[in-house]
């Protein structure tokens, strides 16, 4: 692996005006009803509320997909559509591979991945692919006005978001049932921590991998491209299996 790309996120200076989300939704053409980021919230603690009423406030927690080192969704794709691209370890979505069958969806624990209702595949933020090629950052992070959120390499000791790792403390959002060893840290603390939700692989799609991975070369290429074709047919018109998509908010 030669670049780890992540995410280092300042949520205490998030004002949630929600730029991140808006800019984000033009320049992947998410579709309506539809978000590849978010901004969470809560409510300062009960207790420093009651102690002082001043001090109840909102804080403001964006976040998107996570770009786990240890990615359930991956685990549960059935034909390698969802994988770990191995230059820089972001987890990205072959559309042209992927069946639209939704098992990925219920394997992340943080609800970052929905089916496209026109092109019937899934999808999910791959932090701006399009934009990293033509030498641009992300845009959820040229947007932010009060640039909480600071994008890089972190290998790479140069970037600023390795910097602000080796100079910051963080923290990252874990689950209570899985440690995905999630790619956006928080500077310092942040809120809500209890959100993400437990990664779940369908049964019937672990037995699926587990009769395609001992088949190899060309004849595991046409396994794969009969097991597409037939999947997209099985699906339906509206290209659904009767997998639940959580969306945390």
């Amino acid at each position: 692996m030669s670049k780890k790309l992540a995410m280092v996120i300042d949520s205490a200076v998030c004002i949630d005006c929600k730029a991140c989300m808006l800019a984000c939704k033009v320049e992947n053409k998410v579709p309506e009803g539809q978000w590849r980021n978010w901004v969470k919230q809560q409510m300062s603690s009960p207790e420093a509320v009651i102690d002082n009423p001043k001090n109840a406030r909102l804080h403001f927690q964006p976040g998107n997909c996570m770009h786990c080192d240890e990615a359930f969704c991956v685990q549960a794709c059935p034909t390698g559509a969802t994988y770990r691209n191995p230059d820089d370890n972001t987890i990205q979505v072959n559309k042209k591979l992927c069946i639209g069958c939704g098992s990925c969806i219920p394997a992340c624990p943080y609800g970052a991945r929905y089916r496209h209702p026109e092109q019937k595949v899934v999808d999910k933020c791959d932090f701006c692919a399009n934009r990293r090629l033509r030498g641009e950052a992300p845009a959820c992070v040229v947007t932010c006005p009060t640039k909480a959120r600071t994008f890089g390499d972190i290998k790479d000791p140069s970037s600023d978001a390795a910097r602000l790792l080796k100079e910051k403390t963080t923290v990252r959002v874990v689950g209570s049932h899985t440690d995905t060893r999630p790619n956006l840290y928080y500077v310092s603390s942040t809120a809500p921590m209890d959100w993400p939700g437990e990664a779940k692989i369908p049964t019937a799609i672990g037995l699926l991998k587990f009769l395609i991975l001992p088949v190899s070369g060309a004849a595991g290429l046409t396994l794969l491209a009969v097991l597409t074709m037939l999947g997209r047919q099985l699906l339906g018109k509206d290209g659904d299996f009767d997998v639940k998509e959580e969306h945390h908010d």
